[in-house]
């Protein structure tokens, strides 16, 4: 059995330094390779800024983990069942090792809170857990990091979710990961979109709101068209909200911007629900701040909505600038996640 610091233990010597990435330089194709992170899917077409970006984080991730003594992942991540060799991939972990040690996450609350939800399936989950165990790039293991402490103590989600949006209502009463209220349930959104968080508030007399959290991190958004037979759904929640201006539609089918207006469709199909149990909701798009391209995407966005109320996006670095993470916790996600 491989053993490893347990999270947030002292005494490990790479912790809270910084890696040897020159912030200001481009990363050449030589120094890629040698650390097993060049990617052809790293390249975005006709926007050299995400191009680099993506590939600094990869670099960023392979430094991260050779620092913390973590051996090298693959391509793919589970072992070929023939016995054939893998390509090696520098920001990932092997499976089993990733599994056994739980080294993608930086504290024992988001480690217990990744195997909590990995050890539940909820109906028709869709789930890469692979990638959550395995690969150092994958946005719901960053939101494991980044509010697995909130879980295991909901006083502290409390503050925390009230700090970063004095406005929501009630108490923070739950804190759910990959979570649906029903998927595929044409009662709610009726398809397989899921929340990386959901932060319950507790509103009174059995009412409930919801702050649902999406992550991205090396990610980029493409255009995909949505299933047919779904459209009318979803054009049903759009004009039924009344947040949206005209040719809103339009602008998200089939664009870039689908993936951020389904995961907007989905809180505000629980704001619609018959049950009328959720009163207040807002879906939250967290993204660093070198994302250029989902920051892009959440400004156009925006300005497609006549009420902005239920929706927001808000960077890693403000979350980590409002000083409510535990110290320990802010300084290793700046660490991991951060370059420079």
């Amino acid at each position: 059995m491989t053993t490893r610091p347990p999270p947030g233990a002292a005494g490990n010597p790479a912790e809270g330094r910084l890696y040897d990435v020159d912030v200001e330089g481009v990363l050449s194709r030589e120094e890629l390779e040698a650390a097993h992170c060049w990617e052809a899917d790293d390249h975005v077409p006709r926007c050299p800024e995400m191009t680099e970006f993506r590939r600094r984080l990869r670099y960023h991730q392979a430094q991260w983990r050779e620092a913390h003594g973590h051996p090298i992942g693959s391509q793919p991540i589970a072992p070929r069942p023939d016995g054939k060799p893998a390509r090696l991939v520098g920001s990932r972990l092997p499976l089993d090792y990733a599994r056994e040690t739980g080294a993608t996450f930086l504290t024992a609350g988001a480690l217990e809170a990744a195997r909590a939800r990995t050890s539940v399936i909820e109906r028709h989950q869709s789930f890469d857990q692979q990638r959550l165990w395995a690969d150092l790039l994958w946005a719901p293991s960053m939101a494991f990091n980044l509010f697995g402490d909130l879980a295991a103590d909901l006083g502290l989600a409390d503050r925390a979710v009230h700090a970063w949006w004095p406005d929501a209502p009630g108490t923070v009463g739950d804190v759910r990961f990959a979570h649906s209220p029903g998927r595929l349930d044409p009662a709610w959104l009726g398809n397989l979109v899921a929340l990386d968080v959901a932060f319950v508030l507790d509103l009174g007399k059995g009412a409930h709101g919801i702050v649902g959290v999406v992550t991205a991190y090396h990610d980029v958004n493409r255009p995909q068209p949505p299933k047919p037979r779904r459209l009318p759904r979803y054009r049903e929640i759009t004009g039924e909200s009344g947040f949206f201006g005209p040719g809103a539609i339009d602008a998200v089918n089939g664009t870039d911007l689908i993936h951020i207006w389904l995961d907007h469709l989905l809180v505000l199909s629980m704001l619609q629900h018959p049950s009328r149990a959720w009163r207040w909701g807002r879906v939250v798009v967290v993204h660093p701040a070198g994302n250029t391209d989902f920051a892009e995407a959440c400004s156009r966005y925006r300005a497609l909505l006549v009420d902005q109320s239920t929706f927001a996006s808000v960077t890693v670095e403000e979350l980590l600038d409002a000083s409510v993470l535990p110290a320990r916790t802010a300084t290793a996600l700046r660490d991991r996640y951060l370059p420079g």
